[in-house]
């Protein structure tokens, strides 16, 4: 092992970030960028391209000037999942905004294809719901609003790629159109059982094979980049929420991690089983190495850290989420108020484009700090559901590691322990989807022989363990599905 850096960016959906990773899992230097969110009608969310690609660069920049004599051996990316972006092969320009994960704007074009007995098919293939949440609808959408698009995918002039793909090209000055196999998995377009592109479903979604990138592992060769002066090679790359289970050292079938960034995601490892969910919840890959692919069982939170961001940034009635977390604790309930988070949808297990988002139960006594509390509760009750999810398709995790920015709130963490039932375990480092695209580097790099000589660097910071009566906990999970089906749509 070298006294070298891995230099990791972290491309998410409300801010780029970069970190320079020592091998033993210390952060020596970071630089981080907030960027706009575009919402150009209800249920639309968007990102500038030029935007991720400027506040990326700016970051890592930042963090190599901070770096003094330290040398980066590798370079990792990992990413917001889904987010996808068409650009023109020859001057790297994207054609249109990048459509984003949240983005529900292909809901009635998944919504056809479900009825007309699509589901089963894309199901069997990819391990995933025919829901707008996935690439695939969105890369069409954009082929379709552009105009000519459609016609310089046939010729071969536009390339296609979730965030890190687009990274990786402009990294590399466009020699490399490339992603892995984790991100490919998220598209709705790759055969997860045998690890490549399907005529089908690209046929059934209309997107030409033309516009794909080549996939591969995810610790392996992405190029070199030249743009931060010295040649540095890229050698790992995965989703962000795949990044984190390999952070959180979830190398065994059955350990279980979940991140609650803009979104909440809980992700199982299966191992080398792709077990097929009868609750909604998707098959997906949790990382790939020497062509082999390790599966997980998934189940997505669309609002997260997102409903603090909007009390904060909407409503105004938080400083920030530190605050939130003050509010939270200064009462001993909600009183009966619930706040249900679907301004974009509800994920899983329900997967209903929509929904939209409710606070019930207010009461003229209702406060601020209720309104607050209630918005970190939803994280927990969510969680709940699919925990519930999974234990209806035969897994009972007896812990849970978290990670992610609400993770370093005690008193969630701790109330997420008495509703889940289970022991919550907090690392002492919660960036674990950053740790995890350097491990993958390192990897990549050769710095380490394999995932699991990294996972002595997983250090536990505290455990949160469950003391809530029974029947607390039943009153309010009854009190959460009643809030849930007041806004859930008809059938």
């Amino acid at each position: 092992m070298s006294e070298g850096v891995i230099l990791a960016l972290d491309q998410g959906t409300t801010s780029s970030r970069a970190m320079a990773i020592a091998l033993d899992g210390s952060v020596v230097a970071s630089a981080q960028e907030e960027f706009p969110q575009i919402f150009p009608q209800s249920g639309w969310v968007e990102h500038d391209p030029e935007a991720i690609w400027r506040t990326q660069r700016r970051t890592a920049e930042q963090t190599l000037e901070r770096l003094g004599n330290r040398k980066v051996v590798a370079i990792g990316v990992t990413n917001q999942r889904e987010t996808v972006v068409i650009w023109d092969r020859r001057t790297g320009d994207a054609i249109h905004n990048a459509i984003v994960w949240q983005d529900r704007r292909t809901a009635g074009r998944t919504r056809d294809l479900a009825l007309k007995g699509n589901e089963g098919m894309v199901g069997d293939r990819t391990g995933l719901v025919l829901d707008p949440y996935f690439s695939a609808s969105k890369i069409a959408w954009i082929l379709d609003a552009v105009p000519g698009a459609r016609e310089r995918a046939r010729r071969g002039e536009l390339a296609a790629g979730t965030i890190d793909c687009f990274l990786i090209w402009r990294l590399t000055g466009g020699r490399v159109h490339a992603t892995d196999a984790t991100n490919a998995s998220r598209t709705s377009l790759y055969d997860i059982r045998i690890g490549r592109w399907d005529a089908d479903l690209c046929a059934l979604f209309d997107v030409p094979m033309a516009l794909l990138p080549e996939v591969k592992d995810s610790a392996a060769d992405y190029g070199v980049s030249d743009i931060f002066g010295p040649r540095l090679p890229i050698r790992g790359v995965a989703g962000d929420q795949q990044a984190a289970l390999v952070g959180q050292a979830c190398f065994e079938a059955g350990e279980v991690k979940s991140t609650y960034g803009t979104g909440g995601f809980l992700i199982l490892n299966t191992g080398a089983e792709l077990k097929r969910s009868t609750s909604r919840l998707l098959g997906t890959i949790a990382y790939q190495c020497n062509g082999k692919p390790t599966y997980a069982l998934e189940g997505s939170i669309l609002s997260a850290g997102s409903t603090i961001q909007w009390l904060r940034d909407e409503l105004k009635i938080i400083r920030d989420g530190a605050h939130a977390g003050e509010l939270a604790k200064g009462i001993p309930d909600t009183d009966g108020v619930y706040l249900v988070p679907a301004f974009v949808g509800l994920g899983a297990p329900h997967w209903d484009s929509a929904a939209r988002g409710a606070i019930l139960g207010l009461q003229r006594g209702s406060t601020i700090a209720h309104i607050a509390r209630a918005a970190l509760e939803s994280v927990a009750f969510q969680t709940a559901e699919l925990l519930e999810a999974m234990a209806k398709d035969g897994v009972a995790p007896q812990r849970l590691r978290v990670d992610g920015g609400m993770a370093r709130n005690d008193w969630l963490m701790k109330f997420m322990a008495d509703i889940l039932n289970i022991e919550v375990l907090r690392p002492r480092n919660t960036e674990t989807t950053v740790l995890g695209a350097a491990i993958l580097a390192a990897v990549g790099a050769g710095e380490f022989s394999s995932l699991n000589e990294a996972a002595a660097l997983w250090k536990l910071d505290r455990k949160f363990e469950p003391d809530m009566a029974l029947s607390d906990r039943s009153r309010q999970l009854a009190g959460w599905q009643n809030a849930i089906a007041r806004v859930k749509t008809p059938g």
